[in-house]
């Protein structure tokens, strides 16, 4: 299980989260991975694969948001020649190259829904019909997949097919926010320098009281791969330097004013909703923008991404 040790945390939900995979990575079952943007699902998916009977076997991903909805078939299954305009030898398909292996399929919720039907059929059967043949071909392949957006939902609006939900999320796995782990971050922060500095030949940097405050102070809208991306940023710019708050990006040091200035703002004593707060909060952010999402998303100090994903988990249009 060496393979995991790439994923490093030690909050209780994060160390929860892999013994399951772990276990999982044991056997042969269908995985569904969820979590945020940068959260680190083809990590956990690659972890899985590597500690899995079929390590040493293809491991093949597609990134289903990435896939022309005219192509997307002939991707997945392969074609024969003369199949459509432009296919002039036969093509093997990502399924086909996958035998033996694993296919990870991220954002698979962006898949287009005639496909959706020919992929819930493969993990019935274990059987893919190229596009112009006649004949089905059997192959070997385990499916992992990965989503940052709410399947549940997006099956209530007719974007995603139930009997394919429940086909994939036979062991679901849902790794945590960073802002849910705040106990791992110096950890991800000093392991992010130190590889950095490794990568560059530069000499590592330490980090100070005040930049550990101002790291685990941040919301981390983009998760792991925004640490990861600042922590490189730093050890690159100041190599060998202890780190304080003065040196960290302005997104976060006013993230730290912005926490500063609401102390003042008290709990009522029957409690409130915290999911109904943020939907207010991206109401009306949303009307003083005049529904510019970018703009909203500034107001509300969080990127565009994070709130378009909130946006499509309260249902909010």
């Amino acid at each position: 299980m060496e393979k995991f040790s790439n994923l490093i945390g030690q909050a209780p939900n994060f160390e929860s989260l892999l013994r399951a995979a772990k276990m999982v990575a044991a056997t042969d079952v269908t995985v569904l991975i969820s979590g945020e943007t940068g959260t680190g699902k083809e990590e956990l998916a690659n972890a899985i694969q590597q500690s899995s009977p079929r390590a040493g076997r293809p491991f093949i991903t597609i990134n289903c948001a990435a896939l022309p909805e005219s192509l997307a078939e002939s991707e997945l299954f392969g074609h024969r020649k003369g199949a459509f305009t432009g296919a002039t030898t036969n093509q093997q398909g990502k399924l086909q190259a996958a035998d033996g292996g694993t296919l990870f399929l991220d954002e698979v919720d962006s898949m287009p829904m005639p496909l959706q039907a020919k992929l819930l059929r493969f993990l019935e059967t274990g059987e893919c019909q190229p596009v112009g043949s006649t004949e089905t071909e059997r192959v070997d392949v385990r499916i992992i997949a990965a989503t940052n957006a709410d399947l549940e939902r997006k099956i209530d609006r007719g974007e995603f097919r139930k009997d394919l939900y429940y086909r994939l999320n036979v062991v679901p796995l849902e790794i945590p926010p960073l802002r849910e782990r705040l106990e791992d971050i110096p950890l991800l922060a000093r392991h992010f320098l130190e590889k950095a500095a490794a990568t560059h030949d530069l000499p590592p940097d330490k980090l100070g009281k005040s930049a550990l405050r101002a790291l685990t102070d941040y919301g981390w809208p983009g998760n792991v791969r925004e640490l990861r991306n600042v922590c490189e940023r730093l050890a690159i710019l100041l190599p060998g330097q202890t780190i304080e708050a003065t040196n960290l990006p302005t997104e976060i040091t006013a993230a730290r004013g912005t926490l500063a200035a609401v102390d003042g703002i008290h709990l009522p004593a029957d409690g409130l909703s915290l999911e109904q707060v943020e939907i207010e909060l991206i109401r009306q952010a949303l009307a003083r923008t005049r529904g510019n999402r970018s703009r909203s998303a500034r107001l509300l100090g969080i990127s565009r991404d994070t709130l378009l994903y909130r946006m499509q988990k309260y249902g909010i249009s």
